[in-house]
């Protein structure tokens, strides 16, 4: 017998899928930032702030993020800040 025929493997178009599969699943998982500018961080901010998640001092002109005791001087880097934290605690980090 001379083996399998090299017309029936189908071990790289499984190994295509798969490499495209884990793409896809490392796309998935990381945090769009491209999307914010001033007026939607502005928006996002205060948001975050009625939920007690953002505590402004105003006699720093800063903003505290809660959760992880960070604080930003600029709203769109508390915003993606935010996405990248929130992302990691879903994706099962930590909290802190």
């Amino acid at each position: 017998m001379t083996g399998p025929d090299p017309h029936d493997d189908t071990s790289r178009d499984y190994e295509q899928f798969e490499k495209e599969q884990l793409a896809q699943d490392r796309d998935a998982a990381r945090v769009d930032t491209a999307d914010v500018d001033d007026t939607t961080a502005q928006r996002l901010v205060n948001d975050l702030v009625d939920t007690d998640v953002v505590t402004p001092v105003p006699e720093d002109q800063i903003l505290v993020h809660d959760p992880s005791g960070t604080a930003f001087d600029s709203q769109v880097q508390l915003v993606i800040f935010h996405r990248g934290w929130t992302a990691a605690r879903d994706a099962g980090g930590d909290d802190e």
